[in-house]
């Protein structure tokens, strides 16, 4: 799968997930040409999200729901991901 493709793979999922009022998926792959873990082929990217579904959750329990709603994917597609993950009443970080 392209990069391209990861990147709409991860929004879908994250939208039917979480419903967002804010959602950006960067793909930062290049960043990363001739790290070990690029080598594989996977991909490196930032999720910055905002959705009522963080409220009240801390950092590790929206990563670990953002990482759940991937799935597969985090085993198939992605080397790294960078998770900004905020409930809409709270402040940028």
């Amino acid at each position: 799968m392209s990069n391209g493709r990861r990147v709409e793979a991860i929004r879908r999922r994250l939208r039917e997930e979480f419903s967002p009022s804010f959602l950006e998926v960067e793909d930062e792959s290049h960043a990363h040409v001739g790290h070990a873990g690029a080598a594989g082929g996977l991909g490196h990217f930032r999720v910055r999200i905002v959705a009522p579904a963080f409220k009240g959750l801390s950092r590790l329990a929206r990563h670990q729901r953002i990482y759940a709603s991937l799935g597969e994917l985090m085993r198939t597609e992605v080397h790294a991901l960078t998770i900004e993950a905020r409930a809409p009443d709270e402040g940028s970080s």
